[in-house]
C-alpha cells in the first residue's frame, strides 16, 4: 500500500513543478532559450548518476574556490587563439534570492578564471558577470552572461559589500598588483573585452554537498560542478572549447580569522619595533652618540611606517566587520612613527646643530618647519609615485627597504664609531620583513596576492646584506671593508707637536698632570694644539664632540 502513495505523491511533485516553471516568472528575469546543448546533457546526465530529488533548500550564497579545464583537453575553437592555457584557478561568487516561483531562486554572481590567456598584453585573467536561476529541488544552476540591467533588490551589491573575503581581495588588487586605471586599459586590450560582444556565456552546473571530512562538521560546505559554453551571437560556432568548471564554498569565518591573526601579527612587532626603539634611543642618549646616527635612515623607516599605518586604516575602513582588528594595527604604526620614530629624528637633528650658532628661536623654528615640510613631502610625493608607477610596485618596496643604505654611508664618511646597537640592527632586520614575507611570501595568505619565492628571497638577501655590512661596521670599524688607498686622509690624536716639549700640562678633563716628554698612546693632541689625556679624551668624545678648552668641532677619532 506504501508504494502506490509513495509513486502518487512523486508524481503530484513532478506535475507541480513542471507547472510553476512553465507559468509566467513575475520577478524573475527570463533566461535565452536554446536547443539542448552539451550543457544540457552533461547537467541531466549528472542529475541522473546523482539521483538529485526534493529535498530541503540549500542557501548557495557565498564564495567558491576551485578550478577550471577544456574539456577536450586544449582549446579546439580558432575564434580566440590566445586561450592557449589547459587549466587554471577560479573563483564564484553567488547571491540567491527566493522567486514567486516555488523552488526556484534568482541568483546574481561572478566567474573569475585565472590563468586563461596567454597573449602579449600580459592579461591572464578574466571575470564574467553572471545571472541566472537555481533550481533547488534538482540542485540544477543555469546561468548566463549578466546583461546589466539593474534589479529592485541590489542584493549582489550589498552581499559583496560585506563579504571581507571580497572586499579584501578588491583591496589588496589595487594595493599590491595593478591600479584600476591599468585594469581599465588592460581589459580593453584583452580578448575578453571582444568575447563579451561576440560570444554568449552560458554555465549549466550540478550542486552537490561536500563530504565531511572537507567541512569538519562545522559548517555545511557545497560544490559546483559544471560546464561552461560560448556559443557565437552569429550562431557560427563556439567561441571556445567547453570548459569543466569545478570549485567549492569557503568558510567565510577561517578567512575572517586568518585577517585578525595577521593584525595580531603587525601589533605584535609593532611592540617589538617600540623596545627596539627604546633601546637604541637608551644607546645613542648623548649628543655625540644622536650625531652619529643618520638621520635620513630613520626618517626612511618612519615614512614606510606611515605608510603601513595608512594602508591598516584604509583596510580597516573598508571592511566594516574588521575595521578594529586593522584600526588597532594601524595605531601601533602610528605610535611607532609619529612617537619614537619623530621623536628620534629630532633629537638627532638637534645633535647635528651647532649648540653655539647663538641664533634665536625664530630661526630654530624655520628650520623645523623645513624639516617637518620635506618629511611630509616626501610622504605625499612617494605617494603619488606609487600610484604612477603601480606596476613597478615590488621594485618600489626594493627601494624602501634599503632604509640601512644611508647609515652605512654615513659611517664611512664620518668614520662613526657603533652608532647603533647590534640588537637594533638585528631587530629592526627581522621584524621589517614580517609584512612584506606574509604577503609576498605566505601561498595562504588572506590578501590573495600569488607568492613569489625568488622576491621574497631577493629581499631577505638584499636587507641581510645591509644588516651584515652595518655590524662588520660595528664590530671592525666603519670602514673595515674599504681599500685603504681609497680612504680620505684622517685626523690623527697622536700627531708630533713642538709647543714646550719638555714642559708639563695639566689635562683640563681629569685635572691631572700630563708628561709630554716621553709620547705615548696616553696622550691626545687637539686640532687646536690642545693636551689631554687619551682615555679622558675618548670618554669626553663620547659625549660631545667639542674640545673641552676652546668648545672648537673636533673631527672623529
Amino acid at each position: 500500500m506504501k508504494k502506490p502513495a509513495n509513486l502518487e505523491l512523486g508524481l503530484l511533485l513532478g506535475l507541480s513543478i513542471w507547472l510553476a516553471v512553465s507559468q509566467e516568472a513575475h520577478g524573475l528575469r527570463p533566461i535565452r532559450e536554446t536547443a539542448r546543448s552539451w550543457g544540457d546533457q552533461w547537467l541531466y546526465g549528472k542529475k541522473e548518476e546523482n539521483g538529485a530529488g526534493p529535498f530541503a533548500a540549500w542557501n548557495i550564497t557565498g564564495t567558491y574556490r576551485g578550478n577550471w579545464k577544456f574539456l577536450d583537453t586544449v582549446n579546439s575553437s580558432s575564434k580566440f587563439p590566445d586561450l592557449r592555457k589547459e587549466n587554471g584557478n577560479s573563483v564564484v561568487e553567488l547571491v540567491t534570492s527566493p522567486t514567486k516561483i516555488t523552488g526556484v531562486h534568482y541568483v546574481q554572481g561572478a566567474v573569475v578564471f585565472h590563468d586563461v590567456f596567454d597573449n602579449e598584453h600580459n592579461v591572464g585573467g578574466a571575470q564574467i558577470k553572471v545571472e541566472g536561476v537555481y533550481i533547488w529541488p534538482f540542485r540544477q544552476l543555469r546561468l548566463v552572461a549578466y546583461s546589466g540591467k539593474k534589479t529592485e533588490s541590489g542584493l549582489e551589491d550589498d552581499y559583496l559589500l560585506s563579504n571581507p573575503y571580497h572586499l579584501l581581495g578588491v583591496f589588496s588588487s589595487q594595493v599590491f598588483q595593478e591600479s584600476p586605471r591599468d585594469r581599465i586599459l588592460k581589459h580593453k586590450t584583452s580578448p575578453i573585452y571582444e568575447m563579451e560582444k561576440h560570444c554568449n556565456i552560458e554555465i549549466a552546473a550540478q550542486i552537490s554537498q561536500a563530504a565531511s571530512s572537507e567541512n569538519n562538521g562545522e559548517k555545511e560546505y557545497y560544490h559546483i560542478e559544471g560546464l561552461m559554453e560560448s556559443p557565437a551571437v552569429d550562431d557560427d560556432g563556439d567561441c571556445f572549447s567547453p570548459l569543466l568548471l569545478n570549485a567549492t564554498s569557503i568558510n567565510v569565518e577561517v578567512y575572517y580569522n586568518k585577517a585578525v591573526n595577521y593584525t595580531l601579527m603587525v601589533t605584535f612587532v609593532s611592540f617589538l619595533q617600540v623596545l627596539l626603539l627604546i633601546r637604541q634611543m637608551e644607546h645613542s642618549n648623548t649628543q655625540s652618540g644622536a650625531a652619529k646616527v643618520s638621520i635620513v635612515m630613520i626618517g626612511q623607516q618612519a615614512i614606510v611606517d606611515s605608510y603601513l599605518c595608512l594602508l591598516h586604516l584604509t583596510a580597516g575602513i573598508l571592511v566594516e566587520s574588521l575595521f578594529n582588528a586593522f584600526a588597532t594595527a594601524a595605531f601601533f604604526k602610528f605610535v611607532v612613527f609619529s612617537i619614537f620614530e619623530m621623536r628620534y629624528l629630532l633629537a638627532i637633528w638637534k645633535a647635528n646643530r651647532p649648540s653655539n650658532s647663538g641664533e634665536g628661536w625664530e630661526t630654530m623654528r624655520r628650520e623645523l618647519s623645513f624639516l617637518y615640510s620635506r618629511f611630509y613631502g616626501i610622504l605625499l610625493g612617494g605617494i603619488l609615485i606609487m600610484y604612477e608607477f603601480h606596476s613597478y610596485m615590488r621594485p618600489i618596496l626594493l627601494v624602501m627597504y634599503s632604509f640601512w643604505i644611508p647609515q652605512i654611508i654615513a659611517n664611512v664618511v664620518r668614520d662613526s664609531r657603533k652608532p647603533l646597537h647590534p640588537y637594533y640592527i638585528l631587530g629592526m632586520t627581522v621584524t621589517r620583513l614580517a609584512i612584506p614575507l606574509y604577503v609576498f611570501g605566505c601561498p595562504k595568505n588572506f590578501m590573495r596576492v600569488e607568492p613569489s619565492k625568488a622576491w621574497c628571497l631577493g629581499l631577505c638577501a638584499f636587507i641581510g646584506f645591509q644588516a651584515a655590512l652595518l655590524l662588520l661596521q660595528h664590530y671592525f670599524g666603519s670602514r673595515c671593508f674599504i681599500p685603504r688607498k681609497m680612504l680620505p686622509e684622517k685626523y690623527s690624536y697622536y700627531r708630533r707637536f713642538d709647543q714646550g716639549v719638555n714642559r708639563s700640562r695639566d689635562c683640563v678633563i681629569c685635572m691631572a698632570t700630563i708628561d709630554v716628554r716621553h709620547r705615548s698612546n696616553d696622550c691626545m693632541v687637539t686640532p687646536c694644539e690642545h693636551l689631554f689625556h687619551s682615555g679622558c679624551l675618548q670618554r669626553w668624545m663620547d659625549i660631545k664632540m667639542e674640545c673641552p678648552t676652546c668648545r672648537r668641532t673636533l673631527p672623529p677619532a
